[in-house]
């Protein structure tokens, strides 16, 4: 794993797949890789994340114009459920990815939901106060959310972990984390799967060899900018 700005980095590739691609992926993998212990009896299991952005849309519009060096936070949650509550940075640092995660305590998200963060501001946590910067100095805010399955798969050599993202959707003109029962809309025309392929120094030959080159050609997809199309741009004016 490649260490840098005090970040441990990975490789990341992401690609569409249609459902007949998925299914041909989906039976190769699972015999050579295992299932994430985390799934559920259907194999896979529900995220919902929060994306923050501030008054600029800046990390959508960063994304959207590629820029090589480039961050963006999030809360997210598993299942529905407050058991497991995670505040994240993901970094873009050239062609590598890092991420800083740690979990907060379903009090301490619906403080930061209300934009009552001055409690982290003595934290002891790094990336905590990390967020308490940025949120002061660029009025970070939540801004979409975003909803899919998750079937994932794992390898030990080169840290291998291979996912399906399935229904992908987002709350329109809502920021409620916690609800369940949050009207939603499908994000992607298309029953399309988003696929992705993340590793430390290589991806082993055995598990290179189980993809066609028909899912190519590698894309940079982001599901925060995905979902963010459903909204307006201005939206933080009053309406």
């Amino acid at each position: 794993m490649i260490e840098r700005e005090g970040l441990y980095l990975r490789q990341e590739l992401k690609y569409y797949i249609d459902p007949p691609q998925y299914r041909i992926l989906r039976s190769r993998l699972s015999a050579l890789l295992t299932p994430d212990p985390h799934a559920g009896p259907d194999g896979r299991y529900h995220i919902r994340s929060l994306y923050f952005d501030d008054f600029k849309n800046t990390a959508l519009f960063e994304k959207q114009a590629g820029i090589a060096r480039r961050k963006k936070y999030r809360m997210r949650i598993y299942d529905h459920s407050d058991a497991v509550i995670k505040l994240e940075k993901k970094v873009k640092l050239d062609q590598y990815i890092g991420k800083e995660s740690t979990r907060i305590t379903r009090e301490e998200a619906e403080r930061i939901l209300a934009g009552d963060i001055a409690f982290l501001a003595g934290s002891e946590n790094r990336l905590l106060r990390a967020f308490y910067l940025e949120s002061r100095g660029n009025l970070l805010r939540p801004n979409v959310i975003v909803d899919y399955y998750r079937e994932a798969y794992i390898h030990p050599i080169g840290n291998v972990r291979i996912t399906f993202d399935i229904g992908l959707h987002t709350g329109l003109d809502c920021v409620a984390l916690f609800d369940r029962d949050v009207f939603t809309m499908g994000a992607i025309e298309e029953p399309g799967v988003i696929f992705e392929i993340k590793y430390d120094h290589f991806l082993p030959q055995s598990i290179r060899g189980l993809f066609p080159s028909t899912i190519r050609p590698r894309l940079s997809i982001g599901k925060f900018v995905i979902c963010k199309k459903h909204y307006k741009y201005n939206d933080w004016e009053d309406n």
